[in-house]
């Protein structure tokens, strides 16, 4: 399984504190080895789908203030994930 950071996503990193990076790494590398159905079954990431506008997409929270949202592409099947955005997510 192949996993990209867009570019956004690379400048987004820059800017976040180390451990949002090393959470976002630490998932990276669980989807590698473990699968992303069974990743999805861990609690602690809080895997999500978002819906409205960004429908199709889906997030995992880095910490309560962090996300990262990524996008599942090849019409569901789990071969190409982008992290397309980590923000702030305002509470």
């Amino acid at each position: 399984m192949d996993i990209f950071l867009s570019k956004k996503a690379q400048k987004d990193l820059i800017k976040v504190p180390l451990h949002i990076g090393q959470k976002l790494l630490f998932w990276i590398t669980s989807v590698s080895t473990f699968g992303m159905k069974r990743v999805r079954l861990s609690s602690g990431l809080h895997d999500e789908p978002l819906k409205g506008a960004s429908a199709g997409q889906r997030s995992i929270r880095l910490n309560k203030a962090y996300r990262a949202i990524y996008l599942i592409k090849s019409n569901g099947q789990i071969e190409f994930i982008e992290v397309i955005e980590v923000n702030k997510h305002d509470y």
